[in-house]
């Protein structure tokens, strides 16, 4: 699966969801919402890719702000805002479901992935399975502060995205709490990356299939 500069979108906004929209050529009735970390935007190059390479394959892609960056340009989200990124990510399910008929997936970079996870392990019918990009597992330097209370009550299929260099959790770290969670889970190994994902090179259409199985 490539990625094509000539990937389009439009923006797209409704109470609660600013983003973009890619609509594929030849929709296949999938549809994908896909969130940025704690210092990011929806215009992220890892979001960029992931948007265009899904929409070639005829996946409908909702690229979006969450609402602590709706509110301001910059600056990380703050914990107790927490519940309402989550609350931003349903309307984003909600509202890709009249573009998409068929299966809806969930995903994010980072601080972005984790809200997905939490929000799924909340409501387990919300979306098919989850997309997770460098998984925040735990702050880089501090492994006990693991980010995994809700993994066991996660009961929806996530694949994993993981650079080898992430600060935030080393493969051995995300193998052992992967196990946690009940669901199918899979995580993809990005050589040489660290928690951008900028360096080393992952199959886009692995990702894409991890999801579907």
């Amino acid at each position: 699966m490539g990625v094509t500069a000539s990937a389009t979108s439009t923006p797209f906004e409704q109470p609660g969801i600013r983003g973009f929209l890619h609509r594929p050529a030849q929709p296949t009735g999938e549809g994908l919402v896909l969130t940025h970390g704690a210092g990011a935007n929806c215009n992220g190059p890892i979001l960029l890719s992931v948007a265009a390479a899904f929409q070639a394959e005829g996946v409908a892609v909702l690229r979006c702000d969450l609402p602590f960056r709706q509110r301001r340009s910059v600056g990380p989200p703050h914990p107790s805002g927490a519940k309402e990124d989550r609350a931003g990510l349903r309307l984003a399910v909600a509202a890709l479901r009249d573009v998409a008929a068929g299966a809806i997936y969930l995903g994010g970079h980072s601080y972005g992935g984790r809200q997905a996870t939490m929000l799924a392990a909340e409501e387990p019918d919300l979306a098919r399975a989850l997309l997770l990009l460098s998984y925040p597992l735990h702050p880089p330097g501090r492994p006990a502060e693991l980010r995994t209370a809700h993994f066991p009550k996660l009961r929806v299929a996530a694949t994993f995205v993981h650079g080898a260099a992430d600060p935030f959790g080393s493969l051995a770290e995300m193998e052992g709490a992967i196990s946690l969670i009940p669901a199918k889970r899979e995580l993809i190994v990005v050589e040489g990356a660290g928690h951008d994902l900028k360096r080393g090179r992952f199959d886009l259409a692995r990702v894409l299939a991890s999801l579907r199985a």
